[in-house]
């Protein structure tokens, strides 16, 4: 069933249509404890989700909506392990990557997994902490000083913005991280690192995706050209990946291969073995506060009801704002310089989980799905497309997320720019009417008709809707609860609309084509293409002499 027959979703409809004139000036002047219903708390962290166009009526409706859409059984099948992913007939419990070692069972084909889980992290956090201690050293006895994550995807993405959020805690060692084919990427970092204090780690579940394979394969050449020999490989470069063979055959001893499971996606798997990385970075303590932090918030998610559960709140409000008011994209602004790459992380999350256009049964959805996520890092971001969500033609909604405390110096630049994040929020919300615009230019000694055409021009239309989210500072258990709270948004939208937010078959027909036309771009005759890809293929080949690449 699609969920646009569902009566709460007719009902929805009807409500936009009789409170779409409504302003939400006008809703904080009526309501002055609007604030104090519309927040919600968990350990530390704030959502304030009051600056949207919604009302104690449009909450009651998504309320019903997810409970006609079945959203908490098949949010009890998943953490259960039920094969949920039906189009792969996989368990989906990347939940499960954060249980304690003393948890209750979770079975997947009758095998409890979480001694598994505990095990694979345990090996990995061993592995990182002999890294940081010199116990694992390079091939000429000195210690490893640098780590490069060589993956793409989720096997990139999480990493590196995780690594890079808790930079502060940073231990002894260097992370860095190369996903791009284009060689600028990995050789330059190449130019910076010594291969006899460099340890590599090549991620990729099944030790075959081209891309990590063709820069790993550039990071083994680099490091024989050194002088280094075959054996010295071992040493130097662990993998995580479920593909121990092929990991052998490049030269790395089993016993540094971390292993990965068919049922987590890579976009949920910064949990894992796949947070290596981020092991190496910040230690085992930190490592285990992170998992600590997407923990609670699973257990919140698990049991809170829906009016007070956070990611299920930021899922409703979202399919609102999507479905009924007509948006189509969504920002996320971190005011923060550590979480810059939060936004392109949530990009794969939300969009490759959720931008479908068939339910999980294979029926043609009509309705839209996976909104366009997009964003960068306050205060900066202002300067570039503040002007569009303030004074554009698109209603944009927004996620402001804001450490109350900085890690920099206490010199009054984190107070300006927590200034600078409530500023755009209200901004966003009231908007500025042309006779506050007017008010500003009085006493100018401009003529009317300049007056009147300038507050035009100033005025803003205001009414656009935003979310909060406060902490007190980015430590490894608040990004913890922050990860997961957008993991679960990204669950609890896609139980509503029906659709499996667990595959990804649209990133793999590509990768096929590029398969099929990689031989054409050496020499081999093109066949089958429409005339603009000929074409593109004519030109490479004229334009290289037909050398390959």
């Amino acid at each position: 069933m699609l969920p646009t027959t569902l009566p709460a979703w007719q009902a929805l409809a009807e409500h936009r249509r009789a409170t779409a004139h409504l302003h939400l000036r006008e809703r904080f002047a009526a309501e002055p404890n609007r604030f104090e219903r519309m927040h919600a708390e968990l350990n530390g962290l704030l959502l304030d989700y009051s600056k949207n166009l919604i009302s104690e009526d449009t909450l009651d409706l998504l309320c019903r909506l997810a409970d006609e859409s079945g959203a908490a059984e098949l949010r009890r099948q998943m953490y259960a392990g039920g094969k949920i992913n039906l189009s792969e007939h996989r368990a989906v419990l990347h939940t499960a990557l954060r249980l304690p070692e003393n948890a209750a069972p979770v079975y997947v084909d009758d095998i409890n997994i979480v001694p598994q889980v505990h095990a694979e992290l345990n090996r990995a956090l061993d592995f990182a902490e002999r890294l940081q201690n010199g116990t694992h050293t390079g091939c000429t006895g000195l210690p490893i000083r640098d780590v490069v994550n060589i993956g793409i995807g989720g096997s990139d993405l999480g990493p590196r913005m995780v690594a890079q959020a808790l930079a502060p805690y940073r231990q002894n060692l260097n992370v860095h991280f190369a996903a791009n084919l284009d060689s600028a990427d990995l050789d330059g970092i190449l130019r910076h690192v010594a291969p006899e204090t460099t340890l590599f780690i090549v991620a990729s579940k099944s030790f075959r995706t081209p891309e990590t394979l063709l820069n790993a394969q550039a990071a083994r050449r680099w490091f024989l050209q050194s002088g280094r020999s075959e054996a010295d490989i071992a040493q130097h470069f662990a993998a995580v990946s479920a593909n121990v063979e092929a990991a052998a055959e490049f030269g790395i001893a089993p016993q540094n291969v971390f292993g990965m499971f068919d049922w987590v996606g890579g976009r949920y798997s910064v949990w894992s073995a796949i947070g290596l990385p981020v092991m190496c970075a910040i230690g085992r303590e930190h490592f285990r506060e992170f998992l600590l932090g997407g923990r609670d918030m699973d257990e919140h998610f698990l049991h809170a009801p829906w009016r007070r559960n956070i990611p299920a709140l930021l899922a409703l409000i979202g399919i609102w704002q999507q479905n009924f008011c007509g948006s189509t994209s969504h920002i996320v602004i971190p005011y923060s310089h550590g979480l810059r790459r939060l936004p392109t992380h949530l990009q794969q999350l939300d969009m490759e989980s959720n931008g479908k256009g068939r339910n999980r049964h294979g029926t043609p959805v009509d309705f839209a799905t996976g909104a366009a996520i997009w964003g960068e890092a306050g205060v900066n971001c202002q300067h570039a497309f503040f002007q569009l969500i303030h004074q554009g033609t698109q209603v944009i909604p927004v996620d402001f997320i804001v450490p109350l405390s900085g890690e920099g110096a206490d010199d009054g630049r984190h107070l300006r720019l927590v200034a600078n994040a409530f500023a755009q929020t209200e901004a966003l919300m009231r908007g500025k009417s042309e006779t506050e615009a007017r008010a500003e230019t009085a006493g100018r000694g401009l003529p009317e008709s300049e007056q009147a055409a300038l507050a035009s021009q100033r005025s803003f239309p205001g009414n656009r809707p935003s979310n909060t989210i406060l902490v007190e500072r980015i430590t490894p258990y608040t990004l913890g609860l922050i990860l997961a709270m957008y993991e679960h948004k990204v669950f609890m939208q896609g139980a509503v609309w029906g659709i499996n937010s667990f595959d990804q078959w649209g990133v793999e027909y590509g990768k096929e084509l590029a398969q099929t036309i990689l031989p054409e771009l050496q020499g081999a005759a093109p066949a089958g293409h429409d005339a603009s890809t000929a074409a593109l293929i004519r030109r490479y080949r004229q334009q290289m002499g037909n050398k390959q690449p």
